[in-house]
């Protein structure tokens, strides 16, 4: 299932991979797609929505629901 989260703070390349990461170790078949800009995630992963948006505001960036 497709998922669109907007994610604040990412400022550079690391942030990219800190979010990439949280979300390959809570699904590592996700396919994630960034867009820093835009402060745009995409995910298609079959996880819950909730567990991905928590695994990434747990590396200390903020989630819009």
């Amino acid at each position: 299932m497709k998922q669109i989260f907007t994610v604040t703070g990412m400022t550079c390349g690391h942030c990219e991979k800190a979010v990439m990461r949280a979300i390959k170790l809570t699904d590592p078949k996700a396919e994630v797609s960034i867009d820093r800009s835009d402060n745009k995630v995409e995910v298609l992963s079959d996880q819950p929505r909730e567990k991905l948006a928590h695994a990434i505001a747990e590396e200390g960036y903020c989630v819009a629901t």
